[in-house]
Parts: C-alpha cells; sequence; structure tokens
C-alpha cells in the first residue's frame, strides 16, 4: 500500500516542496529524508488496526462511496478532556454515554504537554509526545484511541504547528545558543527589521502585547510571537522545520487520530511587505503535508480552523488540503439572526459560499471552546443596507447584555475601550437567554429561551456536513462566573464557558432537561434520514426575513429566528409534507404559518 501511495503522490509533493524549499542545493537530500520519515511512518501503522482503516478509506475512494463523514449518523463532540471527565482513563468510562447520544467523532481540546501557567488554554504546545500530567500518559491516550475506535467513534486531535510553546525543547535549545534549532524560529537582532515586519502586520492580541514580536533576553533579540509572547512562531522557510513537523504530525496521527485541527493555519507563512495570513505558500505548505498524509496515513483527515474573511475560509477546502472545515460563518450569523431577527445576511452570505468541492464537508456547530467573532462579509452586509462596523458593536453590545431588550449574558474577549470592538464569550444557554430567564423568574422568558436553542439546533442538524456539539451545550449549562477568582484564568473570558461536567445534575432546571431531551432525539431523527446525509443542499430566497429555510433533496426545512409569527411557503411537487420534528402534516400548496422560534423538518408525502 505504500508503495503504491508513493508511486502515485511522491510527484506531486515533490512539485509542492520545490515550490517552496527548490532553489537549496539539498532539495533532493530533503526529499530523501521525507521519504525515510514517511516510510517509517507507514511500517508503524501497517502493524495496527489503522492499516485496515487506511485500506478502507482508499477502497471507498476507488468505489466513490459516501464517505464516513457524509453520512448523515455522523455527530460530533468537542470537549476538554479534564473538564469532562478528569483524564483519559476517565474519558473511556464515558464512552457509554458518548454512544447512548449518538456521537461518533470527539474532538479533544489540547491534551499535549504545555506550560504549567500561561498557556492559551493548551494551544502552546512543549511536547507533542507527552500528554499533560494530569490527563494521564501516551499510553492511556492510545488506549483511549484504541477504545473508540472499537466503538466506531472518530478521534480529533490538533494539530498546532503555527508555534511551539517558548518551553519546547526547540525553543530551550535555541535559547542555550544552538544555531540550528534558532533558526527554527524567526529571530531578529534589528529593531529595524522587527519595525518593518510589523508595519504590516495584524495585531491578534493588542490587549496583550503590541506587534507581533517578543524581545527574549536570552537571545538578545525578538522572536516572531503572533498570539502570545510564550507561542514561538514556527519558521517554515526552513525545510528542517517542515521534516521535523511531519515526524510529529505523523507520529500524532498513529496514536490512532481520524482527523487533525489544523491550528492557525493562516499565518504558517511569512513573507515581507505582506499581513502574513493566508498567503499562496501557506496553501502549498497545508497541501505538503496532506499529501505527505495521503502517502504515509491514507486515512487521516485534515481539518480547517481559518477564522479570516469568509472568502478565505473556503479556499482552505478541498480533497487536497482540507477535506473537513468549520464553518464560522454560520456558526457567527445564526447569533446574529437571533439577535436582529433577520435571517436575509445568513441567507445571502451561506448562499453564496456554502458549496465546497465534492468529497468535502463542513463542521457545524453552535458554540465552540473559543470565542464568537463576527466574521461575516461587510460587503455582503452593505448590499443589504447593514453598516458592518456599526453592527459589530450592536452584536457586541446585545451579546453581553449592554443593549435594552436584550436577553444575552455574555462576556466580552479582548475589548477594545476605544473602538467598542471585541468577541463574545458565554455558553449556547446563556447566549440564548435561559440564564437572564431564570435569574428573573420569568417564565414566559423561559419558555422563549428553551424554543430558541431548539430552533437553532434543529436547524443546524438538518445542514450538510457534521454538527458539532460543545460539550455541555446538548444539556444547555450555564455560564460559570468562578473564573474570575483564578489568578491564571481571570485575564480571559473564554474560561466562562470551558465549564466542568456536573455529573450529578445538580440544579438542573426543566428546560434544561427537556432540551437535552429534545437533541438526543434530533441526533436519532437525523440518523435515520439518508437525505440529511451527503452534501446536496438548495437554499430558498427570502420571502419573509424571519424564516430562514433550506431544501435537502425532498426534505424541506423552515426556522423562525424569531419570537413572532412568520410564514413561508415551500415549492414542492407532493400535495402534502410530514413534519419530522412533529408529526404533524402539512399543505405543500398553503403557506406554512410558523410560531415563534418555531421549526419544521417537511419531509414530502410522495
Amino acid at each position: 500500500m505504500y508503495k503504491e501511495q508513493l508511486v502515485d503522490n511522491m510527484a506531486h509533493l515533490t512539485g509542492l516542496l520545490y515550490t517552496l524549499y527548490g532553489d537549496r542545493w539539498d532539495f533532493y537530500d530533503i526529499l530523501g529524508r521525507l521519504q525515510k520519515i514517511m516510510k517509517d511512518a507507514s511500517e508503524q501503522r501497517s502493524a495496527s488496526y489503522l492499516k485496515d482503516d487506511d485500506e478502507e478509506a482508499l477502497e471507498c475512494a476507488k468505489r466513490n462511496d459516501r464517505p464516513w463523514y457524509l453520512r448523515q449518523d455522523s455527530v460530533g463532540m468537542m470537549l476538554y478532556v479534564d473538564l469532562f471527565a478528569g483524564d483519559l482513563k476517565g474519558l473511556v468510562q464515558k464512552i457509554p454515554y458518548l454512544k447512548d447520544l449518538g456521537i461518533n467523532y470527539v474532538h479533544l481540546m489540547p491534551l499535549f504537554d504545555c506550560p504549567k501557567e500561561e498557556n492559551d488554554g493548551g494551544y502552546a504546545i512543549s511536547s507533542y509526545r507527552k500528554v499533560q500530567d494530569k490527563l494521564g500518559s501516551m499510553e492511556d491516550l492510545k488506549k483511549l484511541a484504541g477504545e473508540f475506535h472499537k466503538e466506531g467513534i472518530h478521534l480529533v486531535l490538533d494539530f498546532v504547528f503555527n508555534h511551539t510553546s517558548s518551553e519546547h525543547e526547540w525553543a530551550k535549545k535555541a535559547l542555550s545558543g544552538d544555531g540550528f534549532y534558532e533558526n527554527f524560529y524567526y529571530v531578529y537582532r534589528n529593531k529595524k527589521i522587527v519595525d518593518k515586519w510589523n508595519s504590516s502586520l495584524r495585531e491578534i492580541f493588542p490587549q496583550v502585547r503590541r506587534g507581533s514580536f517578543t524581545y527574549v533576553n536570552e537571545l538578545g533579540g525578538w522572536v516572531w510571537t503572533t498570539f502570545n509572547s510564550y507561542q514561538w512562531d514556527l519558521n517554515y522557510s526552513n525545510p528542517e522545520v517542515f521534516l521535523a513537523m511531519v515526524k510529529e504530525m505523523l507520529f500524532i496521527a498513529n496514536l490512532g487520530v481520524s482527523v487533525l485541527r489544523l491550528d492557525a493555519l493562516a499565518f504558517v507563512w511569512k513573507e515581507e511587505g505582506t499581513a502574513c495570513e493566508s498567503l499562496p505558500k501557506a496553501h502549498t505548505l497545508i497541501k505538503a503535508f496532506e499529501c505527505v498524509a495521503k502517502i504515509a496515513a491514507p486515512s487521516l483527515l485534515f481539518k480547517s480552523e481559518a477564522i479570516v474573511h469568509p472568502d478565505q475560509v473556503v479556499q482552505y477546502i478541498g480533497k487536497d488540503e482540507c477535506i473537513l472545515s468549520y464553518n464560522p460563518l454560520q456558526m457567527a450569523l445564526f447569533w446574529n439572526s437571533i439577535a436582529t431577527r433577520d435571517t436575509r445576511l445568513l441567507n445571502l452570505s451561506l448562499g453564496k459560499r456554502w458549496n465546497v468541492p465534492a468529497g468535502c464537508a463542513w463542521v457545524n456547530y453552535i458554540r465552540c471552546h473559543d470565542d464568537i467573532g463576527w466574521t461575516f462579509s461587510d460587503e455582503d452586509a452593505a448590499s443589504i443596507g447593514i453598516n458592518g462596523y456599526d453592527h459589530r458593536l450592536f452584536l457586541n453590545k446585545f451579546f453581553t447584555a449592554r443593549f435594552e431588550g436584550s436577553f444575552a449574558n455574555g462576556e466580552a474577549f479582548q475589548l477594545n475601550p476605544q473602538t467598542g470592538d471585541c468577541r463574545i464569550c458565554g455558553t449556547m444557554a446563556s447566549l440564548s437567554g435561559l440564564e437572564q430567564a431564570i435569574s428573573l423568574g420569568n417564565e414566559l422568558y423561559k419558555k422563549m429561551a428553551l424554543e430558541r436553542m431548539k430552533m437553532m439546533y434543529a436547524t443546524l442538524f438538518a445542514l450538510p456536513g457534521i454538527p458539532l456539539l460543545y460539550a455541555g451545550d446538548e444539556r444547555a449549562v450555564l455560564n460559570d462566573y468562578s473564573y474570575r477568582e483564578s489568578a491564571y484564568k481571570s485575564s480571559d473570558s473564554r474560561w466562562v464557558h470551558r465549564i466542568k461536567t456536573d455529573w450529578e445534575r445538580k440544579g438542573e432546571c426543566p428546560e434544561q432537561k427537556k432540551f437535552a431531551s429534545f437533541v438526543k432525539m434530533l441526533i436519532g431523527l437525523r440518523a435515520k434520514e439518508e437525505m440529511l446525509g451527503g452534501s446536496q443542499v438548495f437554499f430558498y430566497p427570502v420571502q419573509d426575513k424571519r424564516v430562514f429555510a433550506f431544501r435537502r433533496n425532498t426534505i424541506h426545512v423552515v426556522a423562525n429566528f424569531s419570537e413572532s409569527n412568520a410564514s413561508f411557503k415551500i415549492d414542492a411537487w407532493s400535495e402534502n409534507s410530514t413534519d419530522l420534528l412533529s408529526g404533524k402534516k402539512y399543505n405543500n400548496h398553503l403557506a406554512q404559518d410558523l410560531g415563534p422560534y418555531e421549526v419544521r423538518w417537511l419531509k414530502e408525502n410522495i
């Protein structure tokens, strides 16, 4: 199998690497070393169940069968191991919960070794070959992967490949004066060079540090740190970095990983005079990693995490780059639509950008471990009379309870007091109004919050791709403000929604219980409907701005994003349809009269 994959893909890989490193005298030596790395990794896979996964993936592609990630029963969950189950051994014990819920794709938040104090939630990696002590050992991780595999659960891990922690072995060697490893990073001792780079770069965390460089006394110079000062950007213009990270990638893959989420992939290539985001050679580099995987680990998939302009997000999606991609546009515009009770921007934006190459898929979500950024296109907004800058200010106020009439309880992240710009943190339930309703003891508000949450998830689960739950949202947990009392967490409001699971469910209210039952029902219902698999979708033009509607084959989904009554007429051949969510029948030739936050999955009776 390895030789066949090598023959089929090595010429393409060579071309990609020639674009990056072809001007080096040792280019063909680099290729030879890379081939040995890939061969060794492939041989390791051949001795485990991963060989069967690789063969199945290749056969599926040859037969042109629907891949597992486009099946209607594929449903994901992302979770922090320690918050969800204590440690990796504890997570093995929670497999029955995941199976009972219908989860078969589990994304574990960063679990590799990182600094004990500041570590960006685990995204500052000190070793790709050691698990954080509190979570267990590498053997525990391999055992978990094996147990997941037995139960048909795909394991998803992060590949943090833009940067390492300043405590990584490579960084420590650079600090000790080892020039070979200093060249793994961008180190400058001339401030004018640093200033020249900074003049074209966007500041990611302006409240933490100005510019994209950090002065390091031991080096007597500045290190490129796009994110935090303890996260040193890797220098991929040095092929030694690429070879070293290929080893780490294949090591992680061979633990039993089905999908790697590529963290901060837009930033991996740097060129003077540019913003150093989404550059052409960033795509070339990612394609080179993907081609390596195709040769040495054929069943491994990449998932894009590109929080950039919507037109750039889709550029990372392809069978030769990232087969899967988060859908930040869908996520942000769901929240926008419930705040405005207006689905026009949602409809316009998804209609323009939903289609991805055949065999690829979106990972759709409502909330995740991170903040909400308003990543819609200003051009789209302007076309329907919305000023993008002003609208983001409104959304920031609405979701942090600073706008009159808001139902949301969110926290600002990276708030700029001068401009009002920020991103939003909070659990799905607190942002949807349940926290406010409970605190006020208002039964009507509780009902509206419950219907709002149900509507969003029923709409999400009908879209093509993998619907992804963030652990705790399946039970509508509320914000946890205890992070404010922690010296290490108080400055990072994302911890308001990074919550330890209460398995005893103390104090759970009726609305939370009803929502948990509804989510479980949704997952089971989706799994039974083959027409909800695949990638086919048609977005209806807007009839009533409160209603978002689309068709999956002969299932018509209509969702009212407001607390007032709305109406929508579907375009169907048959005379009537059955709503799969309620079991009620409706006449297809009459307008669908929708109650507050009502959603219907109308399956034509043919």
